[in-house]
């Protein structure tokens, strides 16, 4: 069930968070806001694969 949320989850945030990945965006440069969204997606998804 919660794996089944988190999957969910990690769908919706694909859809509604920007890919920084594909925006070529330097982590060096990133802002505090940038840097929290990076560390969220990360997180989500390794809740869905757990």
């Amino acid at each position: 069930m919660k794996q089944t949320f988190f999957k969910t989850l990690a769908k919706i945030n694909q859809i509604i968070l920007p890919s920084f990945t594909k925006r070529r965006l330097d982590i060096s440069k990133a802002s505090k806001l940038q840097l929290a969204i990076i560390g969220y997606r990360a997180w989500v998804t390794l809740r869905a694969l757990g």
